[in-house]
């Protein structure tokens, strides 16, 4: 487990981990119910190239739950990384932002260009992030985890999921390899870290942002395009990137889905690292 730390970010204290010492710095950030959890795994190998840093996005992990459904909007989150990066002295790093992260990191390079050395999109789209369900199931489901707790909405996922045929084959067996009750004790620990406000309002701006495919050109940075082979949803939104982004390189992580890094933890940790050591030898 690398050094854990909290900074003062706008409103908020936000945890961070770090990892890994020296060169430019590589900042992670996490997806929708997520937190730097996700990247437990990896920390340590990603260290290896230097100084690496996984932040808990607002209402996740360890970072501040405001409680306000005002205060979780995209544009908020973009706001809160650009204090991360000044609060962290990173005046310039390579970025990785993984689903919800990744709509949150290609705002903030189209807004703050100069801070961003080159750029990991994973498993995200430049176009709303459309979820699996109506806006009445989402707002039932987020009255759900306000009533009952965000907890009880991971056991009820936990059940739903026992009895779908729309799980994708190397989520099945990432379960089966970290066994089912290792498997979703994280993932409760994460929904019981995560503020119900945040789910609801993230959720439902997810769904209507404004989308940035017609400023993809505007991105010059090195830029790695990463998805799971099985993450349906994600595949032509990758397509969009790769296509919009001059000189985007795209890497289709096999046997894996939503979540690569856990899913084919070699493959990604490989394009990861083919994306730090082409990024950094360009400058």
């Amino acid at each position: 487990m690398g050094r854990v730390a909290k900074i003062r970010v706008r409103d908020i204290e936000m945890e961070v981990e770090e990892a890994g010492q020296g060169g430019r710095g590589f900042v992670l950030v996490h997806g929708f119910t997520g937190s730097r959890d996700d990247f437990r795994e990896q920390m340590a190998p990603l260290a290896e190239r230097g100084r690496t840093l996984a932040l808990d996005q607002r209402g996740h992990g360890g970072t501040t739950h405001s409680g306000k459904h005002e205060l979780y909007t995209l544009d908020g989150l973009v706001a809160d990384l650009l204090g991360a990066f000044d609060a962290l002295g990173l005046e310039r790093a390579d970025l990785l932002g993984h689903s919800l992260g990744g709509a949150v990191v290609l705002r903030f390079v189209l807004a703050h260009p100069e801070r961003v050395a080159s750029l990991v999109l994973m498993d995200t789209s430049a176009s709303p992030l459309k979820m699996r369900f109506s806006e009445s199931a989402r707002a039932g489901i987020a009255a759900f985890a306000r009533e009952h707790g965000m907890v009880a909405l991971a056991r009820r996922n936990r059940e739903l999921m026992a009895g779908s045929d729309a799980v994708p084959p190397s989520m099945k067996r990432l379960v089966e390899r970290m066994g089912p009750d290792v498997f979703w004790q994280r993932i409760e620990r994460k929904h019981e870290q995560m503020d119900p406000v945040a789910w609801d309002a993230l959720s439902a701006e997810m769904g209507k942002v404004e989308p940035v495919v017609e400023r993809l050109g505007e991105i010059r940075c090195p830029t790695t395009v990463v998805v799971g082979a099985e993450d349906v949803p994600f595949l032509k939104p990758s397509d969009e990137m790769e296509q919009g982004i001059r000189g985007a390189r795209r890497v289709t992580i096999p046997d894996a889905a939503h979540s690569p890094q856990l899913e084919n933890a070699p493959a990604w940790l490989a394009a990861i690292q083919a994306h730090l050591d082409w990024a950094r030898a360009a400058r």
